[in-house]
């Protein structure tokens, strides 16, 4: 019998930070397909920096941002009595910027789809920004809205260096299955580590053929 704690919690960390990325992205994503300032390349450039950008590079620079003696640290301690460091609201945090950039564009290449008649047109019949977003803009792109939530779910799921970095592995509590592998792996454990390996390869190959799927069956809806 192997140990579930790791992966479970690798599921309940991907799914919350799958939910407060897409409150964080939509409105970003929204102001990226639509404005024309000079400064949206340069965002753009921040928000994919993770993609190129080495975890543990990251990880290093979350390490120091979140450390007591750090500013950012410092304040989120005396001000709302939270450490960040080697706590799972670390890891959500850290998961949250290193998956940025897998929730954000999808979400703006299909916002940048649209027609913007239609936008016009909500906006003319009276109904607000946030009516909009919901009643008219994010039923029509479906297919980037399911490939930005299902994609930032299971990257979350395969983190290793971000988390590493920022949370330790603390049984229970930031030890999760990309860590436990690691650890497993160190130990020569390998019929374990094949085990947790096996269930990791499985879900990422079910995630991403979903997501095809889903994709094609809306483009033979649409066509």
């Amino acid at each position: 019998m192997i140990d579930l704690t790791p992966l479970s919690l690798s599921f309940k960390l991907a799914a919350v930070t799958t939910f407060f990325l897409f409150v964080v992205s939509l409105p970003l994503a929204w102001w990226l397909s639509q404005t024309r300032s000079p400064l949206k390349p340069f965002l753009e450039a921040v928000t994919a920096l993770p993609i190129v950008l080495p975890p543990s590079v990251l990880g290093f620079y979350l390490l120091v941002a979140f450390a007591p003696d750090s500013p950012l640290g410092a304040f989120l301690e005396e001000c709302c009595s939270l450490k960040l460091l080697f706590t799972f609201w670390g890891l959500v945090v850290a998961s949250m910027v290193y998956s940025l950039p897998f929730m954000v564009q999808p979400l703006q290449s299909g916002f940048e789809s649209l027609p913007k008649l239609m936008i016009e047109a909500s906006y003319i019949g009276g109904k607000g920004f946030w009516t909009t977003m919901w009643r008219v803009a994010l039923p029509n792109i479906k297919p980037s809205l399911l490939t930005a939530l299902i994609v930032t779910f299971a990257h979350t799921v395969g983190e290793f260096g971000v988390v590493l970095m920022v949370g330790g592995s603390i049984p229970g509590e930031t030890k999760v299955a990309s860590v436990a592998i690691y650890e497993l792996v160190e130990q020569l454990d390998y019929g374990k580590a094949h085990i947790y390996s096996a269930i990791m390869l499985g879900i990422s190959f079910i995630v991403l053929a979903g997501v095809y799927l889903l994709n094609r069956r809306f483009k033979v809806t649409s066509s």
